[in-house]
């Protein structure tokens, strides 16, 4: 079973891409053959300056191996390295339906929330199904609002194979249901997108500061609260045992335990959580060679397997 993951460097990580992404590809380590890949060409739909890129990508790669990637045990690549990802796109670009990315979901939230519409932007899904079908990947965890992408790129492989045989291996997405959905400090989904994110590696008095900001209701420190609608109770629990959560229901529904104190809670074991996460960061700044190399190794692997697709799709079209 192949494993496929990738995040975007748009900027610094934060426990949203933690619990959505991280942790799941992390635990996935030792279920199957992992590949990962740090998805800088997807980054572009953004246009950032090639200095904050250059400097995202290598920030991604060392919070990455910081949180717990193992190199003997997943593919770490850049997706730029890998040439014929983009080879692949315009092949399916050209038997992908502008209906079928006309109904994209993410590319009409993001429109909704000021983007300045792009081709990449709106070509994304097939970019994205490149990813996955380049490497015949099988299971590709995603949070609940990248689910419809995994489905239009089971489209895309259906109707390439109809047409040129099967060439594609159709993939499946995984979602963990308790925290597919992080929300953020004003209650939306965690995005960089939206400016609502804490992040892993901040400074400590601003983490702080972010975790104070997060939206709640008007009850007063005297009035029993429900957790289940609460944005801090549904961060906290993401890091806390279920003796913890179960400590913190009580005192929610209690009363005399305000919004302040649970904020207070939520930093505390955050940055208790992240702890050892920072000093193995610390480390790997100061051995850029070894992270490098990391990369450097997992994109020879990477490009191998995409070899071997690409020869197989160019002859199914005719290229070959």
């Amino acid at each position: 079973m192949r494993i496929l993951s990738g995040i975007q460097p748009s900027g610094t990580l934060h426990i949203g891409n933690y619990f959505g992404m991280m942790k799941p590809a992390i635990e996935l380590q030792n279920d199957g053959e992992t590949f990962l890949f740090i998805a800088d060409l997807h980054s572009l739909t953004t246009l950032p300056t090639p200095d904050d890129l250059r400097e995202r990508i290598i920030g991604v790669a060392v919070d990455f191996l910081a949180c717990g990637i193992d190199p003997e045990k997943t593919v770490f690549f850049r997706q730029s390295d890998i040439p014929q990802v983009t080879e692949l796109t315009w092949i399916l670009n050209c038997s992908t339906s502008v209906g079928l990315l006309e109904r994209a979901h993410s590319y009409k939230d993001k429109i909704a929330h000021g983007f300045i519409p792009n081709n990449g932007l709106f070509s994304y899904p097939v970019l994205m199904a490149s990813d996955i079908l380049i490497y015949n990947s099988n299971i590709v965890p995603v949070g609940k609002d990248q689910k419809q992408h995994v489905e239009i790129t089971r489209d895309i492989a259906l109707r390439f194979n109809n047409a040129y045989g099967e060439i594609f291996t159709i993939p499946e997405e995984r979602i963990r249901e308790t925290v597919a959905i992080v929300p953020g400090t004003d209650g939306q989904k965690m995005s960089k997108s939206y400016n609502n994110t804490i992040e892993i590696f901040g400074d400590e008095k601003a983490i702080k500061k972010k975790v104070m900001s997060i939206v709640s209701d008007s009850k007063g420190l005297d009035d029993p609260k429900d957790p289940d609608k609460c944005n801090i109770f549904a961060l906290y629990r993401l890091f806390a045992s279920e003796e913890q959560i179960k400590e913190m229901e009580n005192k929610y529904r209690s009363g005399g335990f305000g919004y302040g104190h649970a904020k207070m809670a939520l930093f505390d074991i955050l940055h208790e959580y992240f702890a050892p996460y920072r000093q193995r960061r610390k480390e790997l700044l100061n051995d850029m060679g070894y992270v490098n190399k990391v990369l450097a190794d997992g994109a020879e692997k990477a490009w191998n397997e995409a070899e071997l697709t690409m020869k197989k799709v160019k002859e199914a079209v005719g290229l070959l």
